[in-house]
């Protein structure tokens, strides 16, 4: 079973970059045809899903709310997803996670959570 933990987060000031990691572990992604996405969370608010990336074939989809600001990128040997974030806006404030999904499925399997705060 595969277990992610979520790094990188922390303060930036509006206008800057941030780049959050998401470590697999247990399993290799690539033994099954896996999805991972980057999701968040702000206080009093739903989650809100950001942005994934399907291990094998490399495509990624985004949400409206972060395209041309955020990218997802993944490294084949490191088991390792990545979320760059680019001019970053206090609404950007919130808990990320990272999630796995099989291509088929839903996502079920979820890190701890990484918090970032934007500071305007």
């Amino acid at each position: 079973q595969v277990q992610l933990a979520e790094s990188g987060g922390g303060l930036v000031q509006a206008g800057g970059s941030l780049r959050l990691s998401c470590t697999a572990s247990g399993r290799s992604l690539s033994l099954s045809d896996y999805v991972v996405g980057w999701f968040r969370q702000a206080p009093g608010k739903e989650r809100e899903f950001l942005a994934q990336i399907y291990w094998e074939a490399e495509l990624t989809n985004y949400a409206d709310s972060v395209k041309g600001r955020f990218i997802i990128s993944r490294v084949y040997a490191k088991n390792m997803v990545y979320l760059e974030m680019n001019s970053l806006k206090p609404e950007d404030t919130a808990v990320y996670y990272c999630a796995s999904r099989l291509v088929r499925g839903k996502y079920d399997t979820w890190g701890q959570g990484t918090q970032v705060t934007v500071s305007s």
